[in-house]
């Protein structure tokens, strides 16, 4: 999502630091200091105008006094979690005792919270783009997403970002 944006010219807030690699073939797009919102946000109105990864248990911490526009990806939750343990593997970090059932229970619970903070937030507007379908149909997910930002985006640009060599957890 973030090199479709990126492709759009929309500026794309990221620190550099994580380099693409087996896991993610292409980059991450991310800024270290998203990943802990929870204790420092002050940094915020940096993004302003700009695109910014934030994984979904940091929202709840983003500057209330802030307008945002959220495009959520949404992956089938196996696909998230196969990801996940193959990355920790390769790492060589400890897999955890928990069965992916109730690990997908945990998560969707998670989620499903979530949607529904995200709803009550005056300050913010959701889109929820799924990650399955815009592999099979790039032009309706980039359509979605540039009538929701309200812009003239070049969907085929971000057609043409998608990548479906790139979706190797499939479930």
């Amino acid at each position: 999502m973030m090199k479709m944006l990126e492709a759009t010219k929309i500026p794309v807030l990221t620190d550099e630091i994580r380099e693409a690699d087996e896991d993610n073939l292409k980059g991450y797009y991310e800024d270290e200091r998203a990943k802990t919102l929870h204790k420092d946000n002050s940094w915020i109105s940096e993004a302003e105008g700009k695109a910014v990864k934030v994984i979904s248990y940091q929202l709840p911490h983003l500057p209330p006094e802030h307008q945002y526009m959220i495009i959520f990806m949404e992956r089938k939750i196996e696909e998230v979690l196969a990801s996940q343990r193959k990355m920790m593997k390769r790492r060589g970090e400890p897999e955890d005792d928990i069965p992916d059932s109730v690990m997908a229970g945990i998560f969707q619970k998670h989620l499903d919270d979530t949607a529904a903070w995200l709803n009550e937030q005056p300050n913010i507007k959701t889109l929820y783009i799924s990650y399955n379908e815009t592999l099979d149909d790039p032009e309706t997910s980039a359509e979605q997403i540039a009538a929701f930002l309200e812009r003239d985006l070049d969907i085929e640009k971000m057609m043409q970002i998608v990548d479906p060599k790139l979706y190797r957890q499939r479930k």
